[in-house]
């Protein structure tokens, strides 16, 4: 409160032992996004520390858990207040929600890739797609209730409406908007961008991430398709001889045809999703560098100039800083990992091999002829950690190669995919073997903060 971040509305635990989720009051975006910053640096640093705590931010700080991200709730208001994806108690103050819920659609659908790369980070591939986390395939989430509205609107005749039909909107379809989001309960946890009741939910970013960048394509994205979308309605007004209302619903109408690529209400984990999001034409870049392709696509420079939110020689040069940021985070945990595995683990577990061949030696010494009966589970496990060893020294002197050939690559873009493709694939392989040797190797010798230990250990 001191420094000015909102009250908490929300704090309670998540589904991950020892994760919590926090929600403030909703404000301004460019102020949420500071406070947003600012809570991160406070709970990090001299709030864990006065706790002997460590905050981790990261997305998927345990395989196999759920992960962190940041829900970002998002809506539109006049300079007065009023929430413009909130229905209202008339027919007209309907019409204008539909507008703007159905035009944030638009804008969604058509710039889909370039919202997914406003999320990506070489943290973040690991959570899109698992333990509720959405998918990194971008759609849109409504609701049946908010489907038959709209399915309702799509039936609207082209061109002028009769009176009946005007009536007939107003009244069964528009009128009863408000009712049919009270009973609108249902949430679909694997959906990317949903509707809340009176506000979109952005669940893609990522909980080490800044906000301002996806918040920044988001609110862009929407300027320029209301901008366009009134472009459409007065053409029709003043060509087309329509009134207002009725040159609305005609765009509407046509938009709502559009977009039903982007709307889903399924499982999007499932590969079924996955084959049919390919047919539907949505893009799924499921790593950094194919995402990132999407900010120096001709249409999102076009974008960003004429919304005199970025240059040209601007988004180029965030394109290269996060292309290379992504290299250099998967280049330091490729050094990390390595130096972990080789320099710790394979010498802990040369060392417990040690203590086991000395008992077998032991055991031969008291049994004679009979001590294979008598040693065959140590046998068996000695051979079991010579293969992990192997396993790991052989994918680590994979994994070396491999960054070689990676920065040898001039081109920052084929760089980063050769870091992705090449180089990170490799950090499974060598993890499966730390962890059976991690499941193998006496507790009292073994160097390092064990899993269970890390999640359950208070």
């Amino acid at each position: 409160m001191l420094l000015g971040i909102p009250p908490v509305k929300t704090r309670h635990n998540e589904v991950a032992p020892n994760q919590f989720e926090l929600a403030p009051i909703y404000e301004e975006a460019n102020l949420a996004v500071d406070h947003n910053s600012l809570l991160m640096d406070l709970m990090g640093g001299r709030v864990a520390s006065r706790h002997n705590f460590k905050v981790l931010f990261h997305e998927k700080p345990f395989a196999g858990m759920n992960g962190s991200g940041k829900h970002n709730n998002w809506s539109l208001s006049t300079d007065t207040g009023v929430n413009l994806l909130g229905p209202g108690k008339t027919p007209m103050s309907n019409l204008q929600f539909l507008t703007f819920f159905i035009n944030t659609i638009k804008a969604v659908y058509k710039h889909e890739a370039l919202l997914r790369a406003s999320v990506a980070s070489a943290s973040n591939d690991h959570r899109l797609g698992a333990s509720e986390a959405p998918p990194a395939i971008m759609s849109v989430f409504i609701g049946e209730q908010l489907t038959k509205v709209l399915d309702e609107l799509e039936g609207v005749t082209k061109g002028k409406l009769s009176p009946q039909e005007k009536t007939e909107l107003k009244l069964n379809v528009i009128g009863k908007i408000p009712d049919v989001l009270l009973d609108n309960t249902d949430r679909n946890r694997t959906s990317s961008f949903a509707f809340t009741g009176n506000k979109f939910e952005f669940r893609a970013v990522g909980s080490t991430a800044n906000c301002g960048n996806p918040m920044t394509v988001l609110n862009t994205i929407v300027a320029k398709q209301l901008k366009d979308f009134k472009i459409e309605v007065d053409a029709l007004i003043n060509k087309k001889d329509l009134k207002k209302d009725e040159a609305v619903f005609n765009v509407l109408r046509e938009y709502i045809k559009d977009t039903k690529a982007i709307l889903f209400e399924g499982n999007g984990y499932g590969k079924p999703w996955e084959i049919e999001a390919k047919k539907r034409g949505l893009s799924h870049n499921k790593t950094t560098p194919e995402a990132l392709t999407a900010k120096i696509s001709q249409q999102t420079i076009d974008l960003f100039e004429e919304m005199n939110v970025m240059s040209k020689v601007e988004t180029q040069a965030r394109y290269e800083i996060e292309m290379e940021a992504y290299s250099k985070h998967i280049q330091i945990e490729g050094r990390v990992l390595g130096d972990i595995a080789r320099n710790h683990i394979v010498p802990t577990a040369i060392k417990y091999q040690n203590i086991l061949i000395r008992n077998v030696r032991g055991l031969k010494e008291i049994f004679e002829e009979k001590y294979h009966d008598v040693s065959k589970e140590q046998m068996l496990l000695i051979e079991e950690i010579s293969n992990h060893i192997e396993g790991i020294n052989a994918n680590v002197t994979k994994m070396v190669d491999q960054r070689r050939k990676a920065n040898a690559i001039e081109d920052i873009e084929k760089r980063a995919l050769a870091y992705a493709k090449k180089v990170k694939p490799l950090f499974d392989d060598i993890r499966y073997h730390c962890d059976k040797l991690e499941m193998l190797v006496d507790d009292e010798i073994w160097p390092l903060t064990k899993y269970r230990e890390l999640l359950f250990t208070r």
